[in-house]
């Protein structure tokens, strides 16, 4: 993904989730940002502003969309200043692109919130929600169930091998 410079990293993701219902898992990030807030857990919890513009070293995070309790998704962020200083910490403000951001982040449809571990009746009630009702026919789970693709997506063998070569127009025997 690409953020825009004076955009809000942050808000840019979360409206991404919001409009798309879908989570975000934040895998890394590079560009510039400016005036970054965060907040040091290695110092009792303070939180500092840095003003001025700093390079992106490492963006991680998770952002889920509504219904999520509120504080749990966040960024996790690390930054170089000018100078070679490096500080870092969780954003809990505005984090302004300074120049385009490129976000490396995976997507993913379905994003619910857990708490953990879970009771038996909860462990059930999970089981029926995937495989159906416990009075109806016993569904045995396919590959469907394990990758979330319909069948007809998935290959089973019938792909030919030529499909999975490396070099270009290069075939695989069968031996």
């Amino acid at each position: 993904m690409e953020v825009s410079s004076g955009c809000d990293v942050n808000e840019s993701l979360a409206n991404f989730a919001r409009k798309k219902q879908r989570g975000i898992c934040v895998l890394s990030g590079s560009g510039c940002v400016t005036n970054v807030t965060l907040r040091q857990p290695a110092s009792s919890g303070v939180i500092v502003t840095l003003h001025g513009r700093y390079e992106i070293l490492s963006l991680l995070g998770s952002i889920l969309p509504p219904p999520a309790p509120p504080g749990i998704t966040g960024l996790t962020i690390y930054l170089a200043g000018a100078q070679g200083q490096v500080a870092g910490g969780v954003v809990v403000g505005a984090l302004i692109a300074s120049g385009p951001v490129l976000v490396m982040a995976a997507s993913f449809m379905n994003a619910t919130f857990d708490r953990l571990p879970l009771g038996e009746d909860e462990v059930a009630t999970a089981m029926q929600n995937q495989y159906g009702h416990h009075n109806g026919p016993h569904h045995q789970p396919d590959e469907s169930d394990l990758y979330g693709m319909p069948q007809n997506l998935i290959t089973n063998g019938t792909t030919p091998p030529e499909m999975y070569s490396w070099a270009p127009g290069r075939t695989m025997s069968k031996t």
